[in-house]
């Protein structure tokens, strides 16, 4: 019984790491400021060849940041942005986009 409750509280404070894990939304609206030249105030993008950021997964998001910062993912525009951001304006950024509506899946 006492084995059964600590692995339950082990299981707990590891799911509870993982959803304070992240990044801050509020901190990345006011870090997403040059984003919505093209990406929109919404992140829905300012026309069709901008990629929809709004609900997109934020570990999806942080992955293609660290890709364009890393110059592994190439594109100009964005390897502009992306060469300055640390890895917490990154993890912002990614939890603000994340957290707007946007993306639709059978899972929302």
């Amino acid at each position: 019984m006492r084995l059964a409750y600590l692995v339950g509280i082990v299981a707990l404070g590891l799911v509870s790491t993982g959803a304070l894990a992240g990044g801050d939304p509020a901190i990345g609206k006011t870090k997403a400021t040059p984003c919505v030249a093209c990406h929109g105030e919404d992140g829905m993008g300012i026309a069709p060849n901008y990629p929809v950021l709004a609900g997109q997964h934020a570990d999806y998001l942080a992955h293609s940041l660290r890709q364009y910062r890393s110059g592994e993912r190439k594109n100009a525009i964005m390897a502009g942005f992306a060469t300055n951001l640390s890895d917490d304006d990154i993890e912002d950024l990614a939890a603000w986009f994340a957290s707007l509506e946007g993306l639709q899946t059978a899972e929302r």
